[in-house]
C-alpha cells in the first residue's frame, strides 16, 4: 500500500470549547515495533475527548496529542516484528490518542477484527465502550448472572453497551435516563427498570423494585452528589464502580453504610493502563463479547455521524447530552 507523507487531522489548538478543534496537516505516523498503521475510516467521539479538549485529560507519555481513542479502518503498514496482522486487514482498535486523523498507529494487542455483521461505523463504536464496560462491570465489580446492575446514563455510549451486555449475561438491569424518550430507548435495549431521573427518585425506585434489598453493582459516570445516593441503592456486599464524574470528582461520604453493608468502592481509567493489560483485556473481549455481537445480542447504538472536519459540531452534540448512543466521525 502506497502511503502519503502527510495526512489530514483535527488538532486541539489550545484548551477551550469545540471551536479549538482545527484542521491540520500532520506527517503520517510511522508504526513502532509491535504496532500497526491504520488508515482510518471512522473514529469514535467519547467524553475523554471533551476533557482533553478542555485541558483536563492530557494524553499519557508517548501517545499522540490528537484526540480520538477508537477507530476502525484498514491496516496500511506494519511495524517491526508484527506477524499477527497483515496489510489490508480490516480492524477496529483502541488507541491512546490520535484517532481524529486519516492515519493512526495502534499496538497490535489493541486491534480486533470487525465483528461479523457490522460495518466500519458500528465497529469503530465498540472498543472504548466495550473495553470500559467489561473491565469495570465484569472484572472489577464481578457482576454475575442472577445479580442486578444499576447503570447511570443509560443512553450514553457506555450505558447502551452496559445494558445489553449485562442482559446478555443474565443480570437484571436498572438504568437512569433523562426524559420519556430516553427511558423508552433504554427499555428497548433490554433494561428491566428504566428510571427518569428528571421526574423520579432513582433511590426510591430501586428500593421499591428490589423489596428494599438494593442492587449488587452500580456503574457510575455521574459522581458528585450521586455517590451517597448510589451507596444507599446498594445491597449487602454491593460493588460501586466510578468511571467518570459529570457532577464533580468530590463527594461527602458517610462511611457507616459502607462498613455495615460490606461495600466495595472502586474505579478506573482505561487510557493510562499498561499495554499488556489492555492487550489482555482485548483478548477477553474477543473471546467473551465478540460472539455476543456476532449473534446480535449486543449491538452498538449509533446516534449520528459527522465528517471529520465537523468534529466541533460532534463535540457540541455530545456536550448537549441530547443524543442516544455513539457519535462518530467519518473520513
Amino acid at each position: 500500500m502506497t502511503l502519503p507523507d502527510t495526512m489530514r487531522a483535527l488538532e486541539i489548538s489550545q484548551p477551550g470549547g469545540p471551536e479549538v478543534l482545527v484542521p491540520a496537516t500532520r506527517p503520517v505516523p510511522v508504526p513502532a515495533a509491535g504496532e500497526v498503521l491504520i488508515k482510518v475510516a471512522v473514529a469514535g467521539v467519547n467524553r475523554p475527548d471533551i476533557l482533553q479538549r478542555q485541558g483536563y485529560y492530557p494524553p499519557p507519555p508517548g501517545a499522540s496529542d490528537l484526540p480520538g481513542l477508537e477507530v476502525a479502518g484498514t491496516i496500511a503498514a506494519l511495524g517491526p516484528d508484527v506477524t499477527d496482522w497483515q496489510v489490508g486487514d480490516t480492524v477496529c482498535a483502541l488507541l491512546g490518542g490520535g484517532g481524529y486523523a486519516e492515519y493512526a498507529t495502534a499496538p497490535t494487542g489493541q486491534c480486533l477484527p470487525v465483528p461479523d455483521g457490522l460495518d466500519l461505523v458500528q465497529a469503530a463504536a465498540l472498543p472504548e465502550t466495550v473495553f470500559t464496560v467489561w473491565s469495570n462491570v465484569f472484572e472489577r465489580a464481578g457482576l454475575q448472572a442472577g445479580e442486578s446492575l444499576l447503570v447511570h446514563g443509560g443512553t450514553s455510549g457506555i450505558g447502551t453497551i452496559a445494558i445489553q451486555l449485562a442482559k446478555a449475561l443474565g443480570a437484571t438491569v436498572f438504568t437512569t435516563a433523562g426524559g420519556p424518550d430516553k427511558v423508552a430507548a433504554c427499555r428497548a435495549l433490554g433494561a428491566d427498570h428504566a428510571i427518569d431521573y428528571k421526574a423520579e427518585d432513582f433511590v426510591a425506585m430501586v428500593k421499591v423494585a428490589t423489596g428494599k434489598r438494593g442492587v449488587d453493582v452500580v456503574l457510575d459516570m455521574v459522581g458528585g452528589d450521586y455517590l451517597p445516593r448510589n451507596i444507599d441503592c446498594l445491597a449487602m456486599d454491593g460493588r460501586h464502580v466510578s468511571i467518570a464524574f459529570l457532577r464533580g470528582a468530590k463527594a461527602e461520604l458517610n462511611m457507616m453504610p459502607v462498613m455495615l453493608k460490606r461495600l466495595t468502592l472502586t474505579g478506573s481509567t482505561l487510557r493510562s493502563r499498561p499495554l499488556e493489560q489492555k492487550a489482555a483485556l482485548a483478548r477477553t473481549v474477543r473471546d467473551r463479547v465478540w460472539p455476543l455481537v456476532a449473534a446480535g445480542k449486543v449491538r452498538p447504538v449509533i446516534a449520528t455521524t459527522f465528517p471529520l472536519e465537523q468534529a466541533a459540531d460532534a463535540h457540541r452534540l455530545m456536550e448537549s447530552s441530547t443524543h442516544v448512543g455513539k457519535i462518530m466521525l467519518t473520513l
